[in-house]
């Protein structure tokens, strides 16, 4: 059963890379455009090891789905075309087919659990059924009230204890991860380092297996500059050469669109922070896993190696900053700031666990606290209303609109309802199926059950949350407040103004703010998914402003 006018979004998974497929009631066809060859149907393809014999090998996987076990399309294709029947129409008919089992089920599950309390009530809400056909003008007069969400009971959120996987479970899930990162790290220094041989040829280059580097032609300048005092900087020691390893200091793990570009331009003006080579590797969620961009397929993973290497320069000044004779201990910090670290564990469905609506077993937070039990974390956040809004006009790429925002969330609230009727909270938040599909990154603004996850594990001085409507007000006191947090003491006057006075950074572009504000009937319906989440996060922070409601 499909709704009229209703344009249907499909995982990556289902399509040949770069597909884009729609189905419309009173269409009996389903098209789809493809530009680039077919990607493997698995949604987990083999993985090779990395080039050059560091790699991480194959990934633990249990009972990876099929989608096409044994490939009988391939027989029934040959088939079709023995009766006549072409190939592109065949794959069209199989794709068609494939879509409304999937939105049959959708609408099955959001509409056969009428038992549940507060149901979400999609069959006679206009916003779902009539939207696409009105009007760009006319849309916004046709808004129904918002509808309450399901999950919400009486104003509340429940957040439920999550079981912690201990260290032997770890290590099975990344063996080599815990075999080159030792258990102590160097007393003289407060950033976690240790030394390791290098196994490597004389004066080959250190970095020609890098993914990041053979990834991206931008970040291949950087690792030019760390070639130049790469041999320079070896720690010689009887015949053999050691070079220095660090991992961050501290990281800044959140959130997407609330001011961590800002704040890491900033910090990286002092004195005594250095940060990775660049601002986001993305590493711990996704380089690691082969994930390049996201809703692609899976890419050659990035072992720890790659990782490790961003942070040479600043390894190579704290190892030239400590005097052994002296004994005087370096002081420089390290940090890093991918925005995704907080939030997104979309690969674990694929690598950790195959069974559908349950948590994740482990999360990216767990092997940190593994290796790193007192590592510092900033998060910076923003009212999840704005947040969504400035996600969608940054990420958008056609089309973009107050109305199309609209219409994605409207389908976005829809998909998440649900989710949240068969499976719990914390499974959908980290549910990779919706994610893939989820029109606008809806979830993402859930910053109460990301936190609470973290805070599992780490005690709560080891946060400094603060919101982005502070930092913009009064940039001086906010990264005091950053300052006094990492215990990087005062600064002169003079540095203090050279990190705050400049302009901000990763501002909204010109022509998104041409676009004008969200409708009121929009950010009405996310202020009232959002609410019963911010006042959860209000009370955990002992802090009222984070309900955003001024």
């Amino acid at each position: 059963m499909v709704l009229a006018g209703h344009r249907i979004s499909i995982p990556y998974q289902y399509l040949k890379r770069g597909a884009v497929a729609s189905l419309s009631a009173g269409e009996a066809r389903c098209t789809v455009t493809a530009s680039q060859p077919a990607v493997r149907t698995q949604p987990v393809p083999e993985i090779h090891r990395h080039p050059g014999g560091r790699g991480m090998g194959k990934p633990v996987q249990t009972g990876t789905p099929q989608f096409w076990p044994n490939y009988p399309w391939k027989q029934c294709a040959y088939t079709c075309r023995s009766k006549g029947i072409g190939i592109g129409k065949f794959f069209s008919l199989l794709i068609a087919l494939v879509i409304t089992i999937l939105v049959v089920a959708s609408y099955v599950l959001s509409w056969g659990r009428q038992d549940l309390s507060q149901p979400f009530s999609a069959p006679t809400s206009k916003d779902f059924v009539l939207s696409s056909n009105l009007s760009s003008t006319d849309r916004h007069s046709e808004v129904n009230p918002p509808v309450r969400s399901s999950h919400a009971q009486g104003g509340e959120i429940h957040l439920t204890e999550r079981r912690i996987p201990d260290r032997i479970e770890l290590e099975q899930y990344e063996p080599h991860m815990f075999s080159a990162i030792p258990r102590n790290f160097l007393q003289s220094s407060r950033s976690p380092c240790w030394y390791v041989e290098y196994q490597g040829k004389d004066r080959d280059d250190p970095y020609k297996t890098n993914g990041y580097g053979l990834y991206s032609k931008r970040f291949r300048s950087i690792f030019e500059e760390m070639r130049q005092g790469f041999w320079a900087k070896m720690n010689l020691q009887e015949g053999n050469r050691y070079r220095l390893r660090c991992l961050p200091y501290f990281y800044i793990i959140g959130q997407p669109k609330c001011g961590t570009t800002d704040l890491y331009d900033r910090l990286r003006l002092h004195p005594r922070v250095r940060f990775s080579a660049f601002k986001e590797p993305h590493w711990w969620t996704r380089k690691r896993f082969g994930i390049l961009r996201l809703k692609e397929s899976f890419y050659s993973r990035f072992p720890l190696e790659d990782y490790l290497d961003l942070f040479d320069l600043a390894a190579q000044e704290i190892q030239d900053n400590y005097n052994k004779d002296k004994g005087i201990e370096d002081d420089l910090l390290i940090g890093e700031a991918s925005a995704s670290t907080m939030w997104d564990n979309s690969a674990w469905s694929y690598f950790y666990d195959n069974v559908t609506n349950t948590e994740p077993p482990v999360l990216i937070q767990d092997f940190i606290h593994a290796f790193q039990p007192d590592a510092k974390f900033i998060v910076m956040l923003r009212n999840p209303v704005e947040r969504l809004y400035s996600d969608y006009l940054y990420f958008a790429i056609a089309n973009k609109s107050a109305e199309d925002f609209h219409d994605k969330v409207n389908e976005s609230l829809q998909i998440f309802d649900s989710c949240l009727q068969v499976s719990s909270l914390r499974a959908c938040a980290y549910n990779t199926t919706f994610s893939n599909i989820l029109p606008v990154r809806l979830q993402v603004g859930l910053y109460v059950v990301y936190l609470w996850d973290w805070l599992s594990l780490f005690e709560k001085n080891q946060f400094l949350v603060m919101r982005l409507e502070d930092h913009a007000v009064n940039i001086t006191q906010s990264m005091r407040l950053v300052c006094n947090f990492l215990r990087l003491g005062p600064l002169s006057n003079k540095e203090e103004s050279s990190i705050t006075h400049n302009p901000a950074s990763n501002s909204r572009r010109p022509e998104d703010c041409n676009l004008g504000p969200m409708l009121p009937q929009t950010r009405q319906m996310l202020k009232d998914f959002y609410r019963p989440y911010n006042q959860r996060l209000a009370e955990m922070l002992a802090n009222n402003a984070y309900l955003w409601e001024t």
